[in-house]
């Protein structure tokens, strides 16, 4: 099935100049039918591009359908090749296929950054841009080629290098969640305690005390709360697991 707005029929600057097609193609593998949609695809906020229309155009809306997209690619996946498996484990198995971590890397090895049109720094971005231009490109795919070449595509990038699902299985994609999970199982006490850190440097940083057990067992530092509190986690789990903790006790 495919669906082609009324923008499409528009012929593009990047049609006119050949550049951003060339590229892309090289890209992705594949002549693209309609650039059109890929240079909404690749199209930041900051860039102020306007459609026909004269409404104001960002890769936000193909990114919300690439998530989908990939979500039904994992979980069709996973209906497939693990058919004794529990709703359960299927959930948890297409979180860790579509995590933001991998995301970012497929973005990152295709070199995605390059093809965005926008008046940003790309040093001024974080991680997670790459993980939303990869899931744009996906929903500007999707748009232009359909379910089925969609399909493969995300199969050859995403699912295949994360194979065997027995490995994927024991692969930790978030040091915090499994740490607040065994907290509530254990019903152990854990707080991250997060404080912005007064320092002269250009970015600024965040400290994390983790708290567990009434106690601080791991501290993290970073540009971000997040990857502070993530940091923190992963040096408790280490330092859990040297005392039995999480493998007697999961």
């Amino acid at each position: 099935m495919k669906w082609f707005p009324n923008i499409l029929s528009k012929k593009s600057r990047a049609q006119e100049d050949g550049i951003f097609f060339k590229k892309l193609s090289q890209i992705v593998g594949y002549k693209p039918s309609y650039t059109i949609i890929y240079e909404e695809a690749f199209t930041h906020s900051s860039a102020g591009k306007t459609n026909a229309d004269g409404h104001l155009i960002n890769y936000e809306r193909l990114e919300y359908l690439g998530d989908a997209v990939l979500g039904l690619v994992a979980a069709s996946y996973l209906h497939q090749n693990a058919p004794n498996r529990a709703e359960g484990y299927l959930t948890k198995m297409r979180s860790k296929i579509v995590s933001r971590k991998n995301l970012n890397k497929i973005g990152k090895e295709l070199d995605l950054l390059s093809l965005l049109n926008c008046n940003v720094n790309p040093k001024d971005f974080g991680e997670n841009i790459y993980g939303n231009i990869f899931e744009s490109l996906i929903g500007a795919m999707y748009t232009d080629k359909g379910f089925d070449f969609t399909q493969k595509f995300v199969y050859k990038q995403l699912i295949k290098p994360l194979e065997p699902l027995e490995d994927l299985e024991n692969k930790i994609i978030s040091y915090k969640s499994t740490f607040i999970e065994h907290c509530q199982k254990q019903k152990k006490y854990f707080f991250f305690d997060v404080q912005e850190e007064q320092s002269k440097e250009e970015n600024k940083h965040f400290v994390v005390k983790l708290h567990y057990d009434k106690k601080v067992i791991a501290k993290g530092r970073a540009t971000s709360k997040k990857k502070a509190e993530e940091q923190a986690a992963k040096r408790a789990y280490y330092s859990l697991q040297k005392n039995d903790d999480f493998v007697n006790k999961k």
